[in-house]
C-alpha cells in the first residue's frame, strides 16, 4: 500500500485582544489621568466598592469607583492613537471603535448620569459622535449597575484621537457623594 502526503501551508493569525485606551478606568490611581471638565458640589471623589448605599459589582478586579456630587460632574480623556502605536494606513481602515461604561446610583438618591464619545481627526475635529442621553437613575426603581455600550463604523478616513467624556449628578442636590458612580470604563479599536 501507498501512501502520498501532500505538505499544506498552515496559516497562523496571531490572536489579538483590543486593549483598553483609556488611563485608570476604575479610580485605582485616584482621579489620575482624567481631565475634570466639569467638578461640580463637593467634587469627583473615588470610593471603595461597593460603597455607602451601594451595589455589588459583577467583576470582583474591579474595586473602586468614580463618585459625582451635588452640581455636575464630568471628566474625559482624549486618546492620541498615533502615540498609542496605531499607523495612519490602521485607522483609515475605519476598524470599529468600542466604548462601553458602567453606572449606578445608590439606594438612598436618585442620580442622572452622561456619557459622549467621539471619534476626532487630525486637528481634533469630530467625525462621529456618540451621545448617551442624559440618564435619570430613581432609588425607589432599580439603580443597580447597568453597562452603556456603542461601536462606531463608517466614519469615513482619518480618525486620529478618541473623546471620551462622562459623569453626572445627584438629583436631591445633596450635600457629598451621592450622585451617579462610573466604573470599568473602556475604549477599544479592533484592529
Amino acid at each position: 500500500m501507498c501512501f502520498s502526503l501532500q505538505a499544506q501551508k498552515i496559516h497562523i493569525y496571531p490572536v489579538t485582544m483590543a486593549r483598553n485606551l483609556l488611563k485608570n478606568p476604575s479610580g485605582n490611581e485616584q482621579l489620575e489621568s482624567w481631565e475634570l471638565t466639569e467638578n461640580g458640589g463637593n467634587q469627583w471623589k473615588v470610593e471603595d466598592m461597593p460603597g455607602d448605599c451601594g451595589h455589588d459589582f459583577c467583576n470582583e478586579e474591579v474595586t473602586k469607583y468614580f463618585a459625582t456630587s451635588f452640581e455636575l460632574c464630568l471628566k474625559r480623556q482624549v486618546i492620541d492613537l498615533i502615540e498609542e502605536g496605531y499607523n495612519p494606513e490602521q485607522l483609515d481602515a475605519q476598524p470599529p471603535v468600542t466604548v462601553k461604561d458602567w453606572f449606578c446610583g445608590r439606594t438612598d438618591c436618585g442620580c442622572t448620569y452622561q456619557m459622549t464619545s467621539c471619534l476626532l481627526d487630525e486637528n481634533q475635529e469630530v467625525l462621529q459622535e456618540y451621545i448617551h442621553d442624559p440618564e435619570t437613575l430613581d432609588p425607589e426603581a432599580d439603580c443597580s449597575w447597568r453597562q452603556v455600550i456603542h461601536t462606531f463604523s463608517d466614519y469615513g478616513p482619518g480618525m486620529r484621537f478618541i473623546s471620551f467624556e462622562h459623569g453626572g449628578c445627584d438629583t436631591s442636590y445633596w450635600e457629598g457623594w451621592f450622585g451617579v458612580r462610573v466604573t470599568g470604563s473602556s475604549v477599544t479599536v479592533e484592529v
